[in-house]
Protein backbone atom coordinates (compact mmCIF):
# COMPACT_ATOMS: atom_id res chain seq x y z
CA UNK A 1 0.00 0.00 0.00
CA UNK A 2 1.89 3.22 -1.54
CA UNK A 3 1.46 6.49 0.88
CA UNK A 4 -0.43 9.04 -0.36
CA UNK A 5 2.10 11.25 -2.17
CA UNK A 6 3.60 8.19 -3.75
CA UNK A 7 -0.19 7.85 -5.40
CA UNK A 8 -0.70 10.93 -6.39
CA UNK A 9 2.97 11.34 -7.93
CA UNK A 10 2.33 7.88 -9.43
CA UNK A 11 -0.79 9.04 -11.07
CA UNK A 12 0.57 12.40 -12.02
CA UNK A 13 3.86 11.44 -13.80
CA UNK A 14 3.98 7.63 -13.40
CA UNK A 15 3.98 5.27 -16.01
CA UNK A 16 3.27 2.10 -15.47
CA UNK A 17 6.33 -0.15 -17.08
CA UNK A 18 5.47 -3.96 -15.67
CA UNK A 19 4.27 -6.00 -13.21
CA UNK A 20 5.57 -9.12 -11.08
CA UNK A 21 4.48 -12.43 -10.32
CA UNK A 22 3.60 -10.87 -6.86
CA UNK A 23 1.36 -8.54 -8.57
CA UNK A 24 4.00 -5.45 -7.22
CA UNK A 25 3.75 -2.77 -10.07
CA UNK A 26 7.04 -1.20 -11.64
CA UNK A 27 6.57 2.72 -13.16
CA UNK A 28 9.50 5.05 -14.42
CA UNK A 29 8.96 8.86 -14.64
CA UNK A 30 7.19 9.61 -17.59
CA UNK A 31 8.65 12.83 -19.60
CA UNK A 32 11.85 14.68 -19.18
CA UNK A 33 13.69 13.22 -16.07
CA UNK A 34 13.55 15.14 -12.48
CA UNK A 35 15.71 12.55 -10.65
CA UNK A 36 19.06 13.59 -8.49
CA UNK A 37 21.30 12.76 -11.34
CA UNK A 38 19.56 13.76 -14.38
CA UNK A 39 18.03 10.14 -14.64
CA UNK A 40 14.25 9.30 -15.16
CA UNK A 41 13.21 7.94 -11.71
CA UNK A 42 11.93 4.41 -10.91
CA UNK A 43 10.15 3.05 -8.27
CA UNK A 44 7.80 -0.07 -7.27
CA UNK A 45 4.34 -0.29 -5.60
CA UNK A 46 4.05 -3.54 -3.92
CA UNK A 47 1.37 -5.52 -3.41
CA UNK A 48 -0.24 -5.35 0.22
CA UNK A 49 2.91 -4.69 2.44
CA UNK A 50 5.79 -3.20 1.42
CA UNK A 51 8.95 -5.83 1.13
CA UNK A 52 11.74 -5.14 -0.20
CA UNK A 53 12.61 -9.13 -0.32
CA UNK A 54 9.32 -9.58 -2.89
CA UNK A 55 11.30 -7.45 -5.43
CA UNK A 56 12.45 -10.48 -8.45
CA UNK A 57 16.21 -9.75 -9.19
CA UNK A 58 15.27 -8.78 -12.68
CA UNK A 59 12.88 -6.08 -11.34
CA UNK A 60 16.03 -5.13 -8.62
CA UNK A 61 18.61 -4.38 -11.04
CA UNK A 62 16.10 -2.20 -13.05
CA UNK A 63 14.67 -0.10 -10.52
CA UNK A 64 18.88 0.47 -9.26
CA UNK A 65 19.71 0.92 -13.25
CA UNK A 66 22.26 -1.61 -13.50
CA UNK A 67 20.47 -1.85 -16.57
CA UNK A 68 18.02 0.15 -18.88
CA UNK A 69 16.46 -3.58 -20.48
CA UNK A 70 13.15 -4.33 -18.48
CA UNK A 71 13.00 -7.95 -17.32
CA UNK A 72 10.83 -9.32 -20.56
CA UNK A 73 14.20 -8.24 -22.25
CA UNK A 74 16.78 -9.46 -19.91
CA UNK A 75 18.15 -13.03 -20.33
CA UNK A 76 19.05 -13.92 -16.51
CA UNK A 77 19.99 -17.46 -16.26
CA UNK A 78 18.12 -19.03 -13.00
CA UNK A 79 21.24 -20.81 -10.78
CA UNK A 80 20.47 -24.05 -9.56
CA UNK A 81 20.90 -22.46 -5.96
CA UNK A 82 18.42 -20.38 -5.98
CA UNK A 83 14.96 -20.99 -4.38
CA UNK A 84 11.38 -19.78 -4.37
CA UNK A 85 10.19 -16.32 -2.65
CA UNK A 86 9.63 -16.63 1.31
CA UNK A 87 8.33 -13.18 2.88
CA UNK A 88 10.18 -12.55 5.80
CA UNK A 89 9.17 -14.35 8.85
CA UNK A 90 10.44 -11.78 11.61
CA UNK A 91 7.91 -11.24 14.29
CA UNK A 92 5.69 -14.39 13.30
CA UNK A 93 5.96 -17.55 14.87
CA UNK A 94 7.65 -18.87 11.97
CA UNK A 95 10.77 -16.89 12.72
CA UNK A 96 14.56 -17.85 13.49
CA UNK A 97 15.29 -18.64 16.66
CA UNK A 98 18.57 -19.39 17.54
CA UNK A 99 19.84 -21.73 20.60
CA UNK A 100 20.11 -19.28 23.75
CA UNK A 101 17.60 -17.09 22.29
CA UNK A 102 15.21 -16.01 25.19
CA UNK A 103 11.94 -16.76 23.28
CA UNK A 104 13.67 -21.10 23.22
CA UNK A 105 14.29 -20.36 26.87
CA UNK A 106 17.03 -18.76 27.07
CA UNK A 107 19.46 -21.15 27.67
CA UNK A 108 22.43 -22.25 25.24
CA UNK A 109 24.66 -25.70 25.54
CA UNK A 110 28.26 -24.91 26.79
CA UNK A 111 30.81 -25.41 24.46
CA UNK A 112 34.63 -26.51 24.38
CA UNK A 113 36.92 -22.85 24.55
CA UNK A 114 33.81 -21.40 25.81
CA UNK A 115 33.97 -17.73 26.43
CA UNK A 116 34.18 -15.91 29.89
CA UNK A 117 31.96 -12.65 30.78
CA UNK A 118 34.35 -10.10 31.48
CA UNK A 119 33.70 -8.55 34.83
CA UNK A 120 35.13 -4.97 35.36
Amino acid sequence: MATIGTRLFTWWRGEQVGEDQFGNRYYREKGKPTGPTGRERRWVVYKGKPEASKVPPAWHIWLHYTTDNLPDQQELPNADWQEEHLPNLTGTEFAYHPGGSIVKGGTRQKTTGDYEAWKP
